[in-house]
């Protein structure tokens, strides 16, 4: 028989709709529900009796190399811990296979040890809080996406996910269409929810050579969600 087994070569955390950079292991969601022992006298043939109580949700271990310039992703999730911030985390299987949807807090996060011979590794546990999601239904891709001031590279194709474009303005726009479901855009660490065919706000894209990553996050309800990225470059004279 062959086997239908995937590699897991290629998952996804996303915190607060922003891809956390060079993670190496990620934990799965785990979830254990509480037996309360009901064994009484009248118990049948002496048998122990149980019933349900309260489902835990743990926590997610997540490891990989500290990249200290990754300032939405490893850097924001520094500063939530420390501001005890919730955000919605997402982990996402290699070609939207599955993906687990939550609320989470930092319990605990740490830069280091640094050996001599060795890499600075990052590390993380996110405590889910409330119901997560589970989904093996993929999300249906744009159908188109553009940007103003600049031009996408490879030109736009649904199953396309990487974009890079260079920008004539300091500022720009991005339109999405879809079909359904929610389609958040996030860029310099703040998210908008998008309206199909309507641009966005705008976007600033910084000083001169400045490099913006903008992404765009498609999800419908109880199906994995699809995420686009866009490398926009500032060449404005």
């Amino acid at each position: 028989m062959t086997t239908a087994a995937k590699s897991a070569f290629g998952t996804v955390l996303t915190w607060n709709s922003q891809t956390v950079a060079e993670i190496t292991s990620i934990g799965g969601v785990e979830l254990s529900i509480d037996m309360i022992d009901v064994t009484n006298h009248q118990s049948t043939s002496g048998y122990e009796e149980a019933i349900a109580g309260i489902t835990k949700t743990g926590e997610v271990s997540i490891e990989g190399n500290f990249v200290y310039t990754d300032t939405n992703g490893q850097l924001a999730m520094i500063t939530d811990a420390a501001a005890k911030t919730s955000r919605t985390a997402v982990i996402t299987g290699p070609s939207s296979i599955y993906s687990w949807s939550f609320t989470a807090f930092i319990s605990k996060i740490k830069i280091g040890d640094s050996a001599h011979d060795g890499k600075i590794p990052f590390s993380a546990s996110l405590k889910v809080t409330g119901v997560p999601t589970f989904a093996t239904t993929a999300s249906n891709n744009l159908s188109a996406l553009s940007v103003t001031t600049g031009i996408l590279y490879p030109v736009f194709a649904a199953g396309t996910y990487e974009y890079a474009a260079t920008s004539t303005g300091n500022t720009c726009t991005v339109t999405a269409t879809f079909a359904a479901g929610t389609c958040t855009l996030t860029a310099n660490g703040v998210s908008q929810a998008l309206t199909t065919t309507v641009p966005s706000s705008a976007i600033d894209l910084g000083d001169d050579g400045d490099m913006t990553e903008i992404t765009i996050v498609v999800q419908e309800t109880n199906k994995t969600a699809k995420t686009y990225t866009i490398w926009v470059a500032n060449a404005a004279a």
